[in-house]
C-alpha cells in the first residue's frame, strides 16, 4: 500500500482540509455524528465498518480536533464521540455534498433522504455567496494561489 502524502503544509486550504478528513468512512462517520450518533456501536451499525476501520477513523477525528470524547450522560464508563466546534463547522461541507447527491445522483422522484429545519421542516439549502451576500457562480469566482516564495 502506498503511503499517503500529507498535504498538511498545502497552500490550498482545500488540500489542508482534505488532510484532516481523510477519506470517505470520515465524511461518513461526520454526517451521523450530526445526526445524533455518538457511540461506536451506533456508528458500526450505522455505517457496517469493521471494527478496526472504525477505531482507526474515530481515532483520527478525534487527534485532528473533528470530534471529541466525552463522558456518556448517564455516567458510568461509557465515552460518547461529540463534534466540536471545529466539526461542526463541517455542516456546510456535508450540506453541499447532499446537495450535490440529490441534483446529480438520484433518478426524478428516486427517494431519498431530506435534510429539514428540525423546528419548521423547511428543507435545508445551501448557496455561495459573496461576503456581500449575493448569490454566485462558480464562472464568477476565482482562486487567488500564493507563490510559493511568499
Amino acid at each position: 500500500m502506498v503511503a499517503r502524502k500529507s498535504l498538511k503544509g498545502d497552500y490550498c486550504p482545500s488540500a489542508r482540509a482534505l488532510d484532516v478528513i481523510g477519506d470517505w468512512w470520515s465524511l461518513l462517520i461526520v454526517r451521523d455524528a450530526f445526526d445524533g450518533l455518538a457511540r461506536f456501536g451506533e456508528f458500526q451499525k450505522s455505517l457496517g465498518i469493521a471494527k478496526n476501520i472504525l477505531t482507526e477513523r474515530l481515532r483520527a477525528l478525534v487527534a485532528n480536533g473533528i470530534l471529541e470524547l466525552v463522558a456518556a450522560n448517564e455516567g458510568g464508563a461509557r465515552m460518547e464521540y461529540r463534534l466540536t466546534a471545529m466539526g461542526k463547522d463541517l455542516f456546510p461541507v456535508m450540506v453541499a455534498l447532499r446537495q450535490f447527491g440529490e441534483r446529480h445522483l438520484f433518478a426524478p422522484q428516486e427517494a431519498h433522504s431530506l435534510l429539514v429545519e428540525r423546528d419548521t421542516g423547511q428543507p435545508v439549502r445551501l448557496d455561495v455567496r459573496t461576503q456581500g451576500g449575493r448569490s454566485i457562480s462558480p464562472d464568477e469566482a476565482v482562486i487567488l494561489r500564493v507563490s510559493e516564495d511568499e
